[in-house]
């Protein structure tokens, strides 16, 4: 079967990076072998101020009919904050069961970082942030709002099945690592309930089932002085929701930015065939919608490439399809062959047009 991708290219920069990057799509498939099929949809900002429709069950229905989705980034101004973030993005994690966000944190060759010293050997790590619990599943309220009593709760959520699944995927992950290292990232001196749940689960899983990998516990604090000082000591990061939002945009930001930074917000076990098992992935650089650059052809697309090869390795990976892992092999190896000519320019404004920066690495593949 073809793998199909739906793609929502969104608002502002978000469209240009995903039209180059399917522009990588389709060079590198014929070569492959890869039979892929795209299908474009357009929730997101734009939308929502002309029609007041965010996402509803319908459109979950015909993504669930995807094996991936493939987003831009969506924002603009004159949306609210939280319209979008709520109704688009964390509606597909929640509702389509994307109970794994996937950042790897690699410094590549060309690309700046604000480390001192720190060279392409120091920072090539992947966090593994469980995706579907923890603060982010809305349980709280706010009462006496505007008044001197005002009191507002947000609840903290850990489950076994949710804590479960996420560090056995990551332990997975850390199998196929060179260095076989996992670290458990929390707050266990202060968080002791939740903390708890997550670093016994820790420990007994990586003890009865993965005893060849070697374990190691952070505190998030420690973690985020580590990520600065000294990025070499990771390799595998599993993260609760929160603590993990907080560290990959740090990583992002040591590996060289928003601009070279891709994610995938995972359902390990979707199949299109089975109706009860959830939704598709999602995968997306992790930039904004940049409208001030928007239509201008200046957006930089690498994160959006970087990010297609990451769905399609990953996408490959879970359906045992070898022509999709191929190919999202060679998109990242064209991606490595290409970021040494940004050496001493800035990714943002790198004086690279976005279709030549796609043109580049479609002359590398």
């Amino acid at each position: 079967m073809a793998l199909k991708i739906a793609t929502v290219p969104g608002d502002g920069t978000g469209v240009e990076v995903i039209d180059q990057a399917i522009r990588v799509l389709d060079a590198v498939a014929k070569p492959e072998n890869l039979d892929v099929a795209v299908t474009p949809f357009d929730f997101g900002a734009k939308r929502y101020l002309e029609t007041g429709h965010v996402l509803d069950d319908a459109d979950l229905a015909e993504l669930k009919k995807h094996d991936a989705i493939f987003l831009g980034a969506v924002g603009h101004p004159d949306v609210k904050p939280g319209i979008l973030e709520r109704g688009l993005l964390l509606k597909m994690r929640f509702e389509l069961d994307q109970y794994i966000n996937l950042r790897p944190v690699k410094l590549y060759p060309g690309i700046d970082t604000p480390l001192a010293r720190k060279t392409t050997d120091d920072i090539d790590f992947i966090c593994i942030r469980e995706n579907t619990e923890d603060l982010y599943c809305g349980n709280g309220g706010i009462a006496r709002i505007n008044t001197p009593q005002e009191i507002s709760t947000q609840e903290m959520i850990a489950t076994r099945f949710g804590v479960e699944r996420a560090i056995r995927f990551a332990f997975e992950i850390a199998k196929t690592r060179p260095r076989k290292l996992i670290t458990l990232v929390h707050k266990t001196n202060v968080l002791t309930h939740c903390g708890d749940t997550w670093f016994r689960a820790f420990n007994e899983i990586g003890e009865a089932d993965y005893p060849e990998i070697t374990r190691e516990y952070h505190h998030v604090d420690a973690c985020c002085m580590y990520l600065v000082a000294k990025p070499e000591i990771y390799d595998t990061i599993i993260v609760p929701n929160m603590f993990g939002d907080i560290i990959t945009d740090l990583g992002a930001a040591i590996a060289g930015g928003m601009g070279i930074a891709a994610s995938g917000n995972l359902n390990p076990r979707f199949d299109r065939n089975d109706p009860t098992s959830g939704g598709p992935s999602m995968f997306e650089p992790v930039h904004g919608s940049s409208p001030d650059i928007a239509g201008k052809n200046l957006a930089n697309p690498l994160a959006a490439i970087d990010t297609l090869s990451l769905l399609l390795t990953e996408i490959g990976r879970i359906q045992s399809n070898d022509a999709a892992i191929s190919a999202g092999k060679r998109i990242k190896n064209a991606v490595l062959a290409v970021t040494p000519q940004f050496t001493g320019k800035t990714l943002d404004r790198s004086g690279y047009k976005c279709d030549e920066i796609a043109t580049m690495i479609i002359d590398a593949l």
